[in-house]
């Protein structure tokens, strides 16, 4: 990405990483996001050619990219310090709306979500650890529960009852109770939840400096691969949740002639429905499928077949293409970049001029 969003050799484009531990609580990552910022753009203020440029210097900003739980982050630092220091966004298969696969981690340890050894000390660390909670996912149809169950994943009562007592375990001792911590974990998440949904885009003539605008937003979401799209829930003998975790729900529907069954689908880890922005217009969504893989990405692909698509899609050169275009805001003389839109949307407005594909 340096290389491609490069102008001449004697003035380089800044680039840097932002590292974070993403077992933390977003919104203390999000507080280190800001001060990062704030650094680089102190740091490319060293820089000659940007220096001299008296509209940077006046209103310096930067461009953000976020893969996964990254997009998650870069939505929480926009939400809560606002859009005044951001000139453009690309996020890539963000769970804005949660993924299935952070219940799976918090139930049995195992899932594409970290650490996949599984075992009783993976399952207790999983749940004490804040931030899988707010990967929850919170769509419509995310859980299917028998009559009379709670169908709210940010409930206590929607859980089996060994998350809890392993919790429990965990603070034997301490000044707090498991089931206060359980339940502190989940209203965080949902605090978290519906912050980012709150998000407020600038879109068409509206001039707020503050805000990011949508047209200065490109979120791809990941699809045409077997993913969970929903987790069914039932009762053990003695009435309580039990989440059956059987592969029926891992579903992908994205060649259906049903427009609203291809929506079944996602990255293998992201279902579609969660990476979906609330805070955004769908028509403006870009979706991608593992069919846009190069010939030469292909040997990539089969050796990290076990981290699926949602692990190579920061990987694919055609989505490196489109985010220097998008970031660059340059058109496509050569037609190496392209999308797909959302299935059922009908007049698909993504936020810059792209082939349409499907």
């Amino acid at each position: 990405m340096r290389d491609g969003l490069a102008g001449d050799e004697d003035e380089p484009a800044p680039v840097f990483p932002f590292g974070y531990d993403w077992r933390l609580p977003l919104d203390r990552i999000e507080e280190r996001l800001a001060a990062f910022v704030q650094e680089v753009i102190d740091r490319t203020l060293l820089l000659k050619h940007y220096r001299d440029d008296e509209d940077y210097r006046s209103n310096p900003t930067v461009n953000l990219v976020g893969h996964s739980m990254g997009g998650l982050i870069i939505a929480g630092y926009i939400e809560r310090h606002g859009g005044g220091s951001v000139n453009k966004v690309v996020t890539l298969a963000s769970p804005f709306q949660g993924s299935h696969e952070a219940i799976l981690k918090l139930a049995t340890g195992t899932a594409d979500l970290g650490d996949d050894s599984g075992g009783a000390r993976e399952r207790r660390m999983a749940r004490m650890t804040p931030a899988l909670y707010q990967l929850l996912p919170s769509f419509d149809g995310a859980l299917v529960v028998e009559d009379g169950m709670e169908s709210d994943i940010f409930h206590p009562d929607a859980w089996q009852p060994s998350v809890m007592r392993t919790i429990t375990h965990q603070v034997r001792g301490g000044n707090v109770a498991g089931a206060d911590l359980f339940k502190e974990m989940l209203d965080a998440a949902r605090t978290h939840r519906e912050r980012i949904s709150a998000l407020s885009l600038a879109t068409g003539d509206e001039s707020n400096g503050d805000l990011v605008r949508d047209d200065d937003w490109l979120a791809i979401a990941g699809t045409d691969s077997e993913t969970r799209v929903a987790l069914r829930v039932g009762r053990d003998d003695e009435g309580r949740p039990r989440f059956l975790l059987s592969s029926d729900e891992r579903r992908n529907d994205w060649d259906s002639e049903d427009q609203a069954a291809r929506r079944n689908t996602g990255d293998g880890t992201v279902p579609l429905a969660g990476a979906i922005p609330p805070f955004m217009d769908e028509s403006r969504v870009v979706c991608v499928t593992p069919g846009d893989l190069g010939y030469w990405e292909l040997r990539d692909r089969a050796l990290s077949g076990l981290a699926g698509f949602h692990g190579l899609v920061p990987k694919v050169n055609m989505l490196h293409r489109l985010a220097i275009r998008f970031l660059l805001g340059k058109g496509d003389p050569y037609g190496n970049t392209w999308g797909r839109r959302l299935p059922g949307v009908e007049e698909w407005r993504p936020p810059l001029e792209l082939r349409e594909k499907g």
